[in-house]
């Protein structure tokens, strides 16, 4: 795929507060383009809110969230998001990989021909015609993300894509997650899974108790974390939020 852009997405100084409680706190960091970036952290460090902002679904108490691509003005058109559950519609899975395309502005042979790609290179051909809804929850996060990338989204935003699946389905959504980024995508994932992240990050941005602790290209971040927090963390110490333990170091709760 030929991307324009809408890239980087600049969060500069945001901060935001749900039910009384800070989510994020004064964030400033930078999503670039042509990176598979894996926001990692604890439960509860507000990795999904962030991702939530990225895609617009909420707005930022103070501070600014803005794409600086030469087409940032088209920045709904060019992002996607997959949800931790995905959602599927009462149709089969090829029925709901053309759903979105209806949208597209696409010839119907145009989106014939661009569901028939998508299920074939996602590897989705034995359950094209299958009803999604009776699919397993491995399954049906394939074809979520197959279904987003059809498309054609410059970034694709995923969270947590693998939290509730066994280690063969979270290897074929991995599989895809790498091909999608290998086709063009830039892909920003949330997870706290360390071995996930040290398979397919590039790079790393680390949350803890609402705050981007640290920022590093993986290699770096993960031979030389230079955060406590990190460094806490890849040892696998659990990070509670808002609790102050031995050192001064935030330690613990979900």
């Amino acid at each position: 795929m030929n991307f324009s852009g809408v890239l980087p997405l600049s969060f500069n100084d945001v901060s935001l507060s749900l039910e009384g409680r800070v989510v994020l706190d004064n964030v400033s960091l930078d999503i670039l383009p042509h990176e598979r970036t894996i926001i990692l952290g604890p439960n509860g460090a507000g990795k999904t809110t962030l991702l939530r902002l990225c895609h617009g679904l909420i707005s930022a108490d103070s501070g600014e969230v803005c794409w600086q691509g030469p087409q940032a003005g088209m920045r709904s058109r060019r992002q996607a998001m997959v949800f931790q559950r995905p959602i599927m519609l009462r149709r089969s899975v090829r029925a709901n990989i053309a759903y979105g395309l209806k949208f597209t502005g696409l010839s119907y042979r145009q989106k014939k021909e661009r569901v028939a790609e998508v299920i074939e290179v996602t590897g989705l051909n034995d359950l094209a015609n299958r009803s999604a809804r009776l699919l397993s929850t491995g399954e049906q996060q394939r074809v979520a993300i197959a279904r987003a990338w059809a498309l054609g989204p410059e970034i694709l935003f995923l969270d947590e894509p693998t939290a509730s699946l066994d280690p063969g389905g979270t290897r074929a959504i991995e599989r895809l997650v790498e091909f999608v980024s290998g086709a063009g995508t830039t892909v920003v994932l949330t997870t706290q899974d360390l071995s996930q992240a040290r398979r397919l990050a590039e790079r790393i941005i680390f949350f803890h108790n609402g705050k981007a602790i640290e920022i590093a290209d993986a290699k770096s971040f993960f031979m030389r974390p230079k955060s406590r927090e990190a460094k806490a963390f890849l040892e696998g110490e659990i990070l509670w939020q808002n609790k102050t333990d031995y050192k001064g170091l935030q330690l613990c709760v979900g």
